[in-house]
């Protein structure tokens, strides 16, 4: 791609969206940044428009006001070359299990929005020959733990969203990549005492995003020793997994 493809980013204020942003901008991409907090998400665009010297343009993007979607879609004029759906929720697991109303949130956040927005820009993709999806979803979404299987029940649903979307688009020549980061050091997972070990930073997984989507993956996971890892987990018989403070 040369310096005139646009890359569009819902969910813009993520730290990974964030760090996928740059790496883009860095390679003379041109961006534009979706979401809710614009004050934010000026000041990004801002910033990559001195640094990289591309064009950034910023738009709002309300996940949850499914009626919205398509006219936001329509209001962009061109359309981009690529879109990067990195919107997340991670809630709290107990009160998921006491509150439909918070179930709800991370179940619409992590999947619903996530199909209605992508349904509208997957028919043009279609339509002209061309684009690609990534998915920010889960490893959560592998294999369900009892310590967040709500938030991984949606990234479950997400994974095999693209999946399917995938092999429907990919006879229309659309890329369709599935990421499923492990432990990042993010503002929400801050707190959780994540194991340095394997935890990545977002430009860990940003960098890996770019690589793995040139080269045109189906599935990434980052970073990369999180797919033995899963191997593992999702292979364990049902009555040595329960026993697993998962």
């Amino acid at each position: 791609m040369d310096g005139q493809s646009t890359l569009l980013i819902l969910g813009a204020t993520s730290d990974i969206a964030r760090a996928v942003a740059h790496r883009y901008a860095s390679e003379g991409w041109n961006i534009i940044l979706a979401g809710r907090n614009i004050e934010i998400i000026d000041r990004d665009a801002e910033d990559m428009r001195v640094r990289y010297k591309v064009d950034v343009k910023v738009a709002r993007f309300e996940a949850l006001d499914f009626d919205s979607h398509r006219s936001f879609w329509l209001q962009l004029g061109e359309k981009p070359d690529g879109v990067l759906f990195a919107i997340g929720y991670l809630g709290d697991q107990e009160e998921c299990q006491s509150e439909w109303s918070q179930s709800r949130v991370v179940l619409d956040t992590n999947f619903t929005s996530a199909v209605s927005i992508l349904n509208i820009i997957a028919r043009d993709f279609e339509n002209s020959g061309k684009g690609f999806i990534i998915g920010i979803s889960s490893v959560a979404g592998d294999r369900g733990r009892m310590s967040n299987y709500i938030y991984g029940s949606a990234k479950a649903g997400f994974s095999a969203y693209l999946s399917g979307l995938r092999n429907r688009l990919s006879r229309k020549g659309v890329q369709v990549m599935t990421v499923k980061p492990g432990f990042v050091a993010t503002r929400m997972t801050e707190g959780k005492g994540l194991p340095a070990s394997v935890t990545a930073s977002p430009q860990q997984v940003a960098d890996d995003i770019f690589r793995a989507q040139r080269r045109g993956k189906p599935v990434l996971y980052t970073r990369w020793f999180w797919k033995p890892i899963m191997l593992i987990i999702i292979h364990l018989p049902e009555r040595i997994f329960m026993k697993r403070n998962l």
